[in-house]
């Protein structure tokens, strides 16, 4: 009898605990059933990104009688005492096109520590938090295909907002690639609000700037974040800038892996990516979120280029 209850209790006590690691905001049905569309769309996007990606390495490897190597994934999760905290599920290509690419989706909750959640819009007098989202680095094994990041993300406190953006970093032509880039970024940002392109290409150049060598890590893109508004058009936007950004990368695969490269090229390559790591370890918000909110440390670090030079 008393084991019985023991074990009742333990489940109330749990019951309680995944109600209470959700803000206050999932007592509507309204915003638990935006949540889940969110989630759905995320795991959406990452199956297109991933087949299309794999489609380029498959034909890619074809022409040139490489191996094919697959997606490799992982799922992880938040608390695995606790599974209604969430987790997410990394899925990891090291090939010959794509030297390595990532496509990570996660959904976790929470409650962001002391020393966190006053950096967090909506958290600081209620530190529960809601957060979906994927994200997506690739590095190509071509010195003449940029880099690529790509995020979109909604997070709900006692607010509720997405985020993302999208930007590439080019180590050759970077003056033609910005000025076609930039173009196809205003066309698309123009279609939704007319205001956008200025104000998130601009948010962008500031946000992914290395303040100690005071340059640029790439050529920009776009960034925004507390878009809150207009929830139907804001995950419209949302979703409508994954469909641009795989459509346009993909795009630019095609146009440049053709071109032949050498060993010194492939060195100025290496190097680039060394903007890369340090922005990312010193710089980059998603990276510390991810380690105040309790993700998966291989998810966190998946945007970091598989090798490196440095002068």
């Amino acid at each position: 009898m008393i084991i019985i209850r023991c074990k009742e209790l333990f489940k109330i006590q749990v019951i309680f605990m995944k109600k209470n690691n959700l803000p206050s905001k999932f007592e509507s049905l309204l915003w638990k059933n935006r949540a889940k569309a969110c989630e759905s769309w995320f795991f959406e996007l990452r199956n297109r990104f991933k087949k299309s990606f794999f489609t380029l390495e498959k034909d890619y490897c074809n022409k040139k009688s490489l191996k094919l190597n697959n997606f490799k994934k992982n799922i992880w999760k938040k608390d695995y005492l606790d599974h209604s905290a969430g987790g997410g599920t990394s899925l990891v290509l090291r090939g010959n096109l794509f030297e390595k690419v990532g496509i990570n989706i996660s959904t976790v909750n929470g409650s962001f520590p002391d020393d966190y959640k006053m950096h967090i819009k909506g958290a600081n007098e209620d530190p529960r938090f809601y957060a979906t989202g994927i994200s997506i680095v690739a590095h190509m094994k071509s010195p003449f295909v940029p880099a690529a990041h790509f995020n979109s993300r909604f997070i709900i406190t006692k607010d509720a907002w997405f985020g993302g953006g999208c930007d590439i970093t080019p180590t050759y032509m970077q003056n033609l690639i910005r000025k076609q880039f930039h173009k196809s970024l205003k066309t698309f940002c123009n279609n939704h609000d007319e205001d956008y392109y200025e104000n998130f290409s601009k948010w962008c150049t500031n946000y992914f700037y290395l303040k100690h060598r005071k340059e640029e890590r790439g050529i920009g893109g776009i960034f925004f974040d507390h878009l809150e508004d207009n929830w139907k058009n804001n995950f419209y936007f949302t979703k409508e800038s994954g469909i641009f950004f795989l459509k346009y990368y993909s795009n630019l695969i095609k146009k440049y892996s053709h071109l032949e490269w050498s060993e010194l090229q492939r060195k100025k390559l290496l190097k680039k990516r060394g903007r890369y790591v340090e922005f990312n370890l010193l710089y980059d918000k998603g990276t510390m979120f991810g380690l105040k909110t309790g993700g998966n440390i291989n998810a966190i670090l998946m945007s970091m280029p598989p090798s490196v030079e440095w002068n």
